[in-house]
């Protein structure tokens, strides 16, 4: 289906941003293609303004973020349930979901207009944070829920449950339940294993382990992962995606599973996510 109706969303503290964002709306009203803007997006950029981002994902087709990838994350928050397809366009160093560079921004408009993007199907998490049955957290997420020990600098003790089965007691500074997105992002760092968007599973990688043997343990997609402290001796709190943490309550439960809201991702024709890859990782070789 040809897209009529084009959010844009932009990072409005980043250098360039407004004469960015007035330069891809002038590109594509002159492709006669409908542009609605963020209000802060518009404030900046001294256009109409035509809604919260929560708004703009219920009134557009596809979503133009000019930002990092920090920005996707936000607006994928915020669009919640609404959640349309999105391209990036990166203000700054290159990302694994904002891929294009600012100066590439007329051969992304052509490419919208054209239809020759092409989309990636990203798998989101669904978190639910809940106590003696009551739920008290319901967010999705594109990277991954972290459940760690703050500030203290003392291990805690996560209790892990797969399908209701228990895995273990995970004795670390915390635990990473990523998705084939968020696979390179924290829990790259924390050792885990790098997933292809289109896998079909989630990573539980934990945080600097006491115990050498606990590693990465890769689960289907379709699996609910049950997580609760082992101890309320140390506070544990929960962040999603990057945001503000949560301080976990005594008896707490946290339940992750595939959310039913996916992400479709835009890329050029000519970027993979293994080209990506080799262009952040500076992966050479004979082949490369």
């Amino acid at each position: 289906m040809r897209t009529k109706t084009i959010g844009l969303i932009a990072h409005t503290e980043k250098a360039g941003v407004a004469k960015l964002a007035r330069d891809v709306i002038r590109e594509f009203k002159e492709r006669s293609l409908k542009v609605i803007v963020e209000n802060q997006t518009a404030k900046i950029a001294k256009q109409k303004a035509s809604g919260s981002i929560a708004r703009i994902a219920q009134r557009s087709d596809l979503i133009v973020v000019l930002g990092g990838d920090g920005t996707i994350l936000n607006v994928v928050a915020m669009a919640s349930k609404n959640l349309k397809p999105i391209f990036g366009i990166n203000v700054g160093s290159l990302g694994f979901l904002t891929t294009v560079n600012s100066s590439a921004y007329r051969e992304v408009v052509d490419a919208i207009a054209t239809g020759r993007i092409s989309y990636s199907k990203r798998a989101l998490l669904s978190v639910e944070l809940r106590t003696n049955r009551r739920v008290l957290l319901s967010v999705h997420a594109l990277n991954d829920a972290v459940i760690s020990r703050g500030d203290l600098p003392r291990l805690i003790r996560l209790n892990a449950k797969v399908n209701g089965e228990a895995l273990t007691e995970f004795n670390a500074d915390g635990l990473i339940i990523a998705t084939p997105t968020g696979s390179t992002a924290y829990s790259l760092s924390a050792g885990g294993p790098i997933l292809s968007p289109e896998s079909g599973v989630f990573v539980i990688t934990p945080i600097c382990p006491h115990v050498l043997t606990n590693r990465s343990v890769i689960v289907s997609d379709s699996s609910v992962i049950e997580i609760s402290p082992g101890s309320t001796e140390f506070p544990t709190f929960l962040s999603v995606d990057g945001r503000e943490p949560v301080r976990l309550p005594a008896k707490a439960q946290i339940a992750i599973r595939r959310a039913r809201v996916m992400l479709q991702l835009g890329f050029l024709p000519d970027v993979s996510f293994f080209s990506v890859l080799r262009h952040k990782l500076k992966w050479t070789g004979s082949n490369v």
